[in-house]
């Protein structure tokens, strides 16, 4: 709205200014009777664009407002040209007809940008003096997912992160959902944006940019993604893929966790917790420290128990990365008697090679 107030206020003045430049050719008392005729013509035309609801009768007042700042700047370029302009009287006169077309075109293209998107300017002062790559959107999904949080705290993450107000309304409808579970959701979302702001090295920014002809959340971020040139940050592999086709790069937590789980060879040797059953006869289930899920192969017996596993197959997808295993019943002594973690598998051969 403070730039809805602004351009009225500019519509005001170019009023008055219009009215006193054409009046001012008639005389000095003409071009104040004029500038007061421009007053009350932009402040009437101002506080009825202010109680319209209508969008499109909107819209054309807004395009009266660019098409009347034109035309003033067209009246004062041609003001201070005409003494320079040596050319014919002809000539003259068709300069005249130009700019006054072209400067009108331009104003009321302008104000009919400005009333989609009142934040334009705001969005782009927003970004003046930062890199690029230092404005990031958080998405949705990865607010209320939480680890964008202790990404920032360990400083994998700074910089500022844009917040659109269509997400906080998307976040407040989620937190007052019916569904408990939703609601828990939407208030976690809110707790983490709370604590991003309370991070010394991050600068969480509110911006009132909206794209009213694009329904869809995801496509307004990667809309916005490309006006301010910013990056976005999201665990939806579907805005992902979207954000990548029309050139807005993504940064996805998903991903990054998966890269920073540790490898996982097959033929190495570890020590899990079988948690429960599998879905297939004899299958037992057990996780790593970072969720990583294993498929251990008859193993149903050893259901909450510790044991011994040798990995079979590691697969990734997209998602997250699963292992399969199968049960070492038979180890020797010195094996069951240690504890083999993680990528240790060639000393695990070792051990199990010696009689």
């Amino acid at each position: 709205m403070k730039m809805d107030y602004i351009f009225y206020l500019l519509f005001v003045g170019i009023g008055v200014s219009l009215g006193y430049v054409l009046g001012d050719g008639l005389g000095v008392n003409i071009a104040y009777a004029g500038a007061g005729v421009g007053l009350c013509l932009g402040l009437g035309l101002a506080l009825f664009s202010l109680s319209l609801k209508k969008r499109k009768v909107k819209r054309f007042c807004w395009g009266a407002i660019g098409f009347m700042a034109g035309l003033l700047s067209a009246t004062l370029v041609n003001t201070l040209a005409d003494p320079l302009l040596g050319f014919s009287p002809q000539v003259i006169f068709l300069w005249k007809i130009l700019s006054v077309l072209f400067f009108s075109y331009v104003g009321t293209i302008l104000a009919l940008r400005v009333e989609a998107d009142p934040e334009m300017f705001s969005a782009r002062e927003q970004a003046e003096g930062l890199r690029p790559e230092s404005l990031k959107i958080l998405d949705t999904s990865v607010i209320i997912d939480g680890r964008i949080g202790d990404l920032c705290e360990t400083g994998f993450l700074e910089g500022v992160f844009i917040t659109p107000q269509f997400i906080l309304q998307e976040l407040q409808h989620i937190a007052d959902s019916s569904d408990s579970m939703k609601r828990a959701r939407g208030r976690r979302g809110l707790d983490v944006l709370h604590r991003l702001q309370q991070m010394p090295d991050i600068e969480v920014r509110i911006v009132e940019t909206d794209f009213p002809k694009i329904r869809e959340v995801d496509s307004k971020i990667v809309a916005l993604g490309k006006e301010i040139n910013a990056k976005v940050i999201t665990n939806d592999l579907n805005l992902n893929k979207v954000a990548e086709l029309q050139g807005v790069r993504v940064l996805n937590i998903n991903q990054l966790c998966n890269a920073l789980k540790p490898v996982v060879l097959p033929g190495e040797v570890m020590r899990v917790f079988v948690l429960k059953e599998g879905k297939e006869a004899g299958q037992g289930i057990a996780y790593l420290d970072d969720g990583t899920m294993i498929v251990v192969d008859d193993a149903r017996k050893s259901i909450g128990k510790t044991i011994q596993i040798t990995v079979t197959s590691v697969l990734q997808t997209p998602a997250g990365r699963m292992i399969f295993s199968r049960y070492r019943e038979k180890e020797p002594s010195a094996i069951s008697k240690a504890t083999v973690p993680v990528g240790h598998s060639q000393s695990s051969h070792s051990l199990a090679g010696k009689p």
